[in-house]
């Protein structure tokens, strides 16, 4: 069973910065298309970073420039550096696998708790 475990976010003030990390059992983050994703409160779930298979990356207009995606293999975590938060940054961020390329998670593995990001101004 494949499970992902969201860690780092926190209560942070406008212009900080966090590392979020993702745990993956069951499934290894190496050689795979994943992505982080957002949910602010009240709006749906969207795509805020992704990397391919070969590790090169894509981001969103709100997000690239501040948004580090990155993966350590020896450890079977994806990351997420965000620089310069500010409160539209505030939501739940989750790791899925993606259609390369895309923000399509992989319907066949389940989303996990995500961690918390709130941003104050």
């Amino acid at each position: 069973q494949v499970t992902f475990v969201e860690s780092g976010g926190g209560s942070v003030q406008a212009g900080g910065s966090l590392r979020l990390s993702c745990a993956a059992s069951g499934y290894t983050v190496s050689g795979k298309c994943m992505a982080w994703f957002r949910q602010a409160p009240g709006k749906a779930r969207e795509g805020a970073a992704g990397i391919f298979e070969d590790d090169s990356v894509y981001y969103t207009t709100s997000t690239r420039g501040r948004f580090r995606i990155s993966r350590d293999n020896a450890a079977n975590t994806l990351n997420l550096v965000i620089d310069s938060l500010n409160p539209g940054d505030t939501g739940v961020y989750h790791c899925m696998e993606v259609r390369c390329g895309t923000w399509i998670p992989d319907r066949r593995v389940s989303w996990g708790q995500g961690t918390q990001v709130a941003v104050s101004s």
